[in-house]
């Protein structure tokens, strides 16, 4: 029975299915929509597939609903007829994205391997000597082997490190990082063709870890030049070569990730991000862009592991290629300073002083001498603009102003009394020597000191002077009042936005340990809680400005305050000067 069942059955399915082979075959581009589901114009319904529902023996064969389902459309679905190869035709398979080889065959000779060696004392950093447990069986073992090298102490031993670098001048100068050869002994060059040279040091900058090395080639090298990292978008695609963990050579290509990144590893941090592999050995290696120009220098990368994770930083060529320019020719930097403290613009100060946003740098500080001394650039102004880029943010001004010649006459743009005022600046030159110990201490307030605009820590206890100009110049009558001889009224303590404040007098200065050159009213107290408390101020804190106006007694104070209410403003811009001078603004909201 199940034979004669089952040949008529198959014939008639092949029949039903030759028949909607054939149907199908007059509707153009429905039998390319089989293969190629996705390519249906919108409405017309895609066939079922004819080859594998034959094998269900299913009473009616689907083959008969064919027909229907596959009602010719109006419009054709013409896209898909393209991406049909005709029978027996191979197709053309993806290459992939555009090949890197020539680029990278044009730089591997200039990139290079520097490894370095550094005597070390065997003893340097040892600890004690392990010990066995008492009885162990090894007890006589370990104590024979460490004897044997508590003997052998005060030898030495060379320490051994691997880096990168590349070569910027055919006659043999290379540069690297700081910390690929700081403290090395010795310094070797390896290069592409397997060749050797012994390297000396130029100049180094730690502030950017950059290193300026020099090698005598018997022939002219092959040489890399930098490229404008400013004009580098983020998505670009990048190269770099460098030596991780020893390979020598190796090539990764990725996009810049993002820009301008701080990685607080220095004061003018403005890293190029990328995920193009980056890993131990990379550092110092050329970060390129795809016309072979150096945009970047591989420096550091984030890994939990050791590995690249595809996050990796790399100092701009806008600011490398100045700092490697001086260390060529000075053998050392020669950075341009302003002579001035600040802090950040937070928003409740960019509120007090009326600023749409919180944007540029905040002067807290002038300092005695500095380039700014004579007034041009006071406390409180807020600085938007360095010859003509702007500062969006308190640590962008550092970095511009390290990067501007020395002796450079410079248009800076200031925020002064709620209006933009232009003045112009003779800068300075950053003496590194003398700054390091100023950077070295951080600012009561929290602002950043970071060598470029930082005062020397002996000028605090006459920052008022050049801070607030002539605001800041006592009364003629000032030196009266410390004395005690002023009014009854003005002598009366005053409690102003959650403060008790008073006259400076003999007393009080005494009381507070406040240095005779601070001028302004004194903090007696805090009242717990308050908006002045949770901005930390604290008594023995004086008054010097409120709004950018001097405050000679608690009167001042609160009738400037109350203006300010008036005027609609929801913070007073106080500043602070602490009992030895330093300054700081803090914003205090009006309750």
């Amino acid at each position: 029975m199940a034979p004669t069942i089952r040949s008529p059955f198959r014939r008639t399915l092949a029949l039903m299915a030759s028949a909607a082979i054939l149907a199908h075959a007059g509707m153009n581009g429905v039998a390319y929509a089989q293969t190629a589901p996705e390519t249906t114009a919108p409405g017309v319904a895609t066939p079922a597939p004819v080859t594998p529902e034959p094998a269900a023996p299913a009473p009616t064969p689907p083959a008969a609903a064919a027909p229907e389902t596959a009602a010719p459309a109006p419009t054709p679905p013409v896209p898909a007829a393209p991406q049909q190869a005709a029978p027996g035709q191979a197709v053309v398979p993806n290459n992939g994205p555009a090949s890197v080889a020539d680029l990278a065959e044009g730089l591997l000779d200039a990139v290079v391997n520097i490894s370095t060696s550094q005597n070390v004392k065997d003893d340097e950093g040892a600890g004690p000597a392990p010990r066995a447990p008492d009885g162990s069986p090894f007890q006589e073992f370990f104590n024979d082997f460490f004897n044997k090298q508590q003997g052998n102490k005060g030898g030495n031993h060379n320490v051994s490190s691997l880096g990168s670098g590349f070569v910027i001048d055919p006659a043999g100068y290379i540069v690297t990082n700081n910390h690929v050869i700081e403290g090395a002994d010795d310094i070797e060059i390896n290069f592409a063709n397997g060749s050797k040279l012994k390297a000396k040091l130029i100049g180094t900058d730690t502030k950017t870890d950059l290193s300026v090395l020099k090698v005598e080639p018997k022939a002219p090298l092959k040489s890399v030049k930098f490229g404008d990292s400013s004009k580098m978008r983020i998505g670009d695609w990048v190269m770099a070569i460098g030596n991780p963990f020893g390979f020598g050579g190796s090539v990764t290509v990725g996009i810049i990730s993002g820009r301008g990144r701080n990685i607080n590893a220095g004061p003018y941090d403005n890293f190029i991000q990328t995920d193009a592999a980056i890993n131990k050995g990379n550092s110092g290696g050329p970060l390129f862009n795809m016309k072979g120009e150096v945009i970047g220098i591989n420096t550091a990368i984030i890994s939990p592991s050791g590995g690249s994770i595809g996050i990796g930083f790399s100092v701009p060529s806008e600011l490398a290629s100045g700092v490697v320019d001086q260390l060529r020719e000075y053998g050392e930097t020669r950075r341009g300073w302003l002579g001035v403290r600040i802090q950040p613009v937070t928003d409740d100060i960019a509120d007090s002083l009326g600023l749409d946003t919180a944007k540029g740098a905040l002067v807290a500080g002038v300092i005695k001498g500095g380039p700014v001394d004579d007034g041009s650039i006071k406390a409180g102004d807020v600085i938007l603009k360095f010859d003509g880029k702007t500062v969006s943010e308190m640590r962008d001004l550092p970095r511009v102003v390290a990067e501007s010649t020395v002796g450079k006459e410079v248009d800076v743009v200031v925020l002064r009394d709620g209006k933009e005022q232009t003045v112009k600046v003779k800068l300075g030159r950053l003496e590194d020597s003398d700054q390091a110990a100023a950077s070295d201490d951080a600012a009561p307030d929290g602002s950043q000191d970071d060598g470029v605009i930082t005062p020397d820590p002996g000028e605090n206890n006459d920052m008022d002077q050049p801070d607030t100009g002539d605001q800041a110049q006592p009364a003629p009558d000032t030196p009266d009042q410390h004395k005690g001889q002023v009014s009854p009224d003005a002598a009366t303590p005053k409690n102003v936005l959650g403060l008790s404040l008073s006259l400076l007098s003999a007393e009080t200065r005494k009381a507070f340990g406040i240095a005779e050159s601070v001028d302004g009213v004194v903090v007696t107290e805090v009242t717990p809680g308050s908006a002045s408390a949770e901005k930390g101020l604290k008594p023995g804190d004086v008054i010097v400005e409120v709004a950018q106006e001097f405050m000679k007694s608690p009167d001042a104070v609160a009738a400037k305050v109350q203006a300010l209410k008036q005027e609609g403003r929801r913070n007073a811009q106080l500043m602070i000067a602490s009992a030895n001078g330093d300054l700081r603004f803090v914003a205090v909201p009006m309750e």
